[in-house]
């Protein structure tokens, strides 16, 4: 009689241990899983990034391309006094694109 409780105890404990591998690879799974998917949401967000970084540096070269055509050009940077003087309304506007 003791030997058959015996008997049903390992299997009982056997069947259990058994569920519990099974939850915890089902758990490792899941978070590799979750992992993963955050792993790619990342790798996308990177790109996304690299890309306007891209855009952002062409477009900092346009308007620095731009402003240095525009020094050569503007009246205000060649008055000699436009450090004492407050500009004229007309030159201000001269400058300005239109």
């Amino acid at each position: 009689f003791q030997s058959h409780e015996e008997d049903d105890r390992k299997v009982r404990r056997r069947e259990k241990n058994r569920v519990a591998a099974q939850r915890s690879r089902k758990k490792q799974t899941q978070k590799a899983d979750k992992l993963h998917e955050e792993y790619e949401s990342l790798e996308q967000e990177n790109t996304s990034l690299k890309r306007e970084i891209g855009k952002l540096t062409d477009e900092m070269k346009h308007l620095s391309e731009v402003l240095k055509d525009h020094e050569k050009i503007c009246p205000l940077l060649h008055c000699t006094m436009n450090f004492v003087t407050v500009p004229r309304p007309d030159a201000l506007t001269s400058c300005l694109p239109r």
